[in-house]
């Protein structure tokens, strides 16, 4: 399991003109889902996202996190994440977790979210996503997890 966190001022999701998430300062979340990925390591890793220490204290250091800061979480689920890349020139997505598994898990991982955090907001799985972004720094990290 794969999250590009984005550190931003404002982020936004929109679907066929319709406005479906939106955060104001905060973590926007993109999520690959890989084979072997299950709740356990979706647990693990959105513990880790909300606990991660990317926000600036009073000294200017990244020791706060979206918890700390009270900010929004927009996760947005995004399969090209799991793409392997290291070959050719063009991505393979055999280690992508099937469609109808990826969307249960993401739907899972949103409920889990909702039941710890105040403040987030989701896209829409297999959607068209139109996503918007201010990033803040920019600040840009990749959390894996695994089984």
């Amino acid at each position: 399991m794969k999250a590009l966190l984005q550190r931003v001022s404002h982020a936004a999701v929109d679907v066929g003109g319709e406005r479906v998430g939106e955060i104001g300062p905060g973590l926007l979340v993109l999520l690959g889902l890989d084979r072997g990925d299950d709740l356990a390591v979706a647990d693990k890793l959105l513990d880790k996202l909300l606990r991660y220490r990317v926000f600036s204290d009073d000294a200017g250091r990244m020791n706060r996190s979206v918890t700390d800061t009270g900010g929004g979480v927009l996760l947005v689920s995004q399969f090209t994440l799991s793409a392997d890349t290291r070959k050719g020139l063009r991505p393979s997505f055999s280690s992508a977790l099937p469609p109808a598994e990826a969307e249960a898990l993401y739907g899972e991982m949103c409920t889990l979210l909702q039941s710890r955090h105040p403040h987030c907001a989701f896209g829409r799985f297999g959607a068209d996503m139109q996503v918007s972004l201010v990033n803040d720094g920019p600040v840009t990290f990749l959390l894996e997890a695994a089984a």
